[in-house]
């Protein structure tokens, strides 16, 4: 039985993982009889598996999914969605993440694109990325309200580190002269180095119209669309066939 002083040291240290190992007794039942270079290798890995799932439930918590529960292995492929395999296992890789592409979602309401942004979301969690979701409206009002208390500099600051955000309802009501400010410098600031993640219902040739400002919607755009993957959802309601089924 290992003693209680051994045990405190290693979370002193902070290596709850192997902590938690040792005072296992089914873990010390199937090392019992192994090698001390294979017990130790056994305690270091639970040690990484520990830390690794406590960062993913630390970036989960931070990235305040809309859908929780949503992961790419439960996604609908029905052949009329307008889902590509090949495209969903590319973004599923993280390489759009770790060259700060985004990736716009369109299609009408139901057809699964925030569940979808949130599948995307989670697996960015699950390769240790950093994630924000957020819907675009409220987000721009936040950053409203941010002007007047004297935050938005450091609230844009935060967001500039963001590795993934997902701006929801895109473009779904009029947009004001100051959210279309507010947008360039959120989006100016990510552009090239962190990836953003945008659903509408809108398809992405109406965004320049919705915009409603040529100069700053062609600056908008520029840092939007050019290089993004796009996908144009289609098919039923996901609810009315949840219902139905």
């Amino acid at each position: 039985m290992l003693n209680e002083h051994t045990l405190q040291q290693l979370r002193a240290l902070r290596l709850d993982g192997m902590a938690a190992a040792l005072t296992d007794p089914a873990s010390q039942i199937a090392v019992a009889e192994l090698p001390f270079e294979q017990r130790l290798a056994l305690l270091v890995q639970r040690e990484v598996d520990w830390r690794d799932s406590k960062r993913l439930e630390r970036l989960l918590k931070a990235a305040r999914l809309k859908v929780s529960s949503a992961c790419l292995e439960d996604i609908d492929w029905r052949s009329n969605r307008g889902l590509s395999r090949e495209v969903i296992g590319a973004l599923a890789n993280g390489d759009w993440l770790r060259h700060g592409h985004n990736v716009l979602l369109t299609g009408a309401t139901g057809c699964g694109k925030t569940w979808l942004a949130c599948a995307l979301g989670q697996q960015a969690a699950r390769l240790g990325f950093s994630v924000l979701y957020a819907r675009a409206p409220r987000l721009l009002e936040e950053l409203h309200v941010a002007h007047g208390d004297g935050s938005f500099a450091r609230r844009l600051t935060q967001l500039a580190k963001l590795d993934l955000l997902i701006l929801d309802d895109f473009a779904i009501a009029p947009i004001a002269a100051h959210e279309r400010n507010d947008l360039l410098e959120l989006l100016d600031d990510r552009v090239g180095s962190r990836a953003t993640l945008i659903t509408s219902q809108l398809p992405v040739t109406a965004w320049h119209a919705w915009l409603d400002e040529p100069t700053l919607a062609d600056a908008i755009l520029d840092r939007i669309v050019h290089g993004s993957h796009k996908m144009a959802l289609k098919g039923e309601s996901m609810r009315k066939l949840a219902k139905a089924a």
